[in-house]
């Protein structure tokens, strides 16, 4: 039998949960949980960011060689420089002197023999064999106008022609407009008349590339370790021998060579430096 204290127990209502207080409770279990994913997912991605940077900064090439070319960019500037600016009078008696026709060429752009690149405002010149940064001084027997210039590059290679001036040096003397003139060519270097130094020779243009590639078989089959090489230029096809050890002598005799079985074209004598 039950007490009378259970039965007054049993009696009581049992406490009612307010649905307020059990949708507060459901949202702070779905806060915590929204919270710890995020926490986690944050996480993740820190740890794989991490890893990404690291295997960035692993395979990174080197930064360019900044000082390497600034230096050659400012070589090239101090060259330029020194084509523009005035060259002294020579004085003295010549060491060589020519006479014969005369051109400019250009635009600017190219690279000249001696390595620098051709600025048509410099005073400079072209020449076949007279030593690279040879002084001379040209004068244009139509007007007598002289000018001083540099030897910086090889040519003409036009028949006839014995000099090719600078678009500069070539106003200055009043050949621009004429385009060709008779000229006078004094060079003042110790060297200018001598043999010595290292020489080629070069014959063109032929009108096909197959003519300039005989000519090179023949003249690598009869100059055996002579180098031959043969390429396309402004006016046709060329082609350049050097002799084994770039002899004057042997170059001459190539040279005379050429000219008789082959007479309509045209071998010139070229010094390299």
């Amino acid at each position: 039998m039950p007490s009378i204290a259970e039965k007054q127990m049993r009696s009581i209502p049992a406490p009612q949960i307010d649905s307020t207080t059990r949708d507060c409770e459901s949202s702070a279990r779905f806060r915590r949980r929204r919270l710890a994913s995020l926490v986690l997912a944050a996480t993740l991605t820190l740890l794989s960011t991490g890893c990404h940077h690291q295997r960035r900064r692993t395979s990174a090439p080197p930064p360019p060689p900044l000082q390497s070319q600034s230096s050659r960019r400012q070589a090239e500037q101090n060259a330029t420089r020194a084509d523009r600016a005035p060259i002294p009078a020579p004085q003295g008696r010549p060491d060589f002197v020519e006479t014969g026709m005369a051109s400019w060429y250009g635009p600017s752009g190219h690279r000249a023999a001696d390595g620098s690149a051709y600025d048509g405002t410099g005073m400079t010149a072209a020449h076949k064999t007279l030593p690279l940064g040879s002084i001379a001084r040209v004068t244009n027997l139509a007007n007598d106008e002289s000018v001083t210039v540099r030897i910086t590059d090889r040519g003409p290679f036009s028949n006839g022609r014995i000099l090719d001036l600078s678009e500069s040096a070539a106003k200055q003397i009043g050949l621009y407009r004429m385009g060709v003139a008779k000229v006078r060519i004094e060079a003042f270097t110790t060297s200018a008349a001598s043999t010595a130094g290292k020489w080629c020779v070069q014959t063109g243009a032929f009108k096909t590339e197959q003519d300039a590639l005989d000519l090179k078989s023949a003249l690598a089959r009869r100059y055996a370790g002579s180098r031959v090489i043969e390429f396309a230029g402004a006016t046709g096809y060329w082609v350049r021998i050097d002799p084994l050890r770039h002899d004057h002598t042997e170059a001459s005799a190539i040279m005379a060579w050429i000219g008789n079985p082959l007479p309509h074209v045209v071998p010139y004598l070229v010094r390299l430096n």
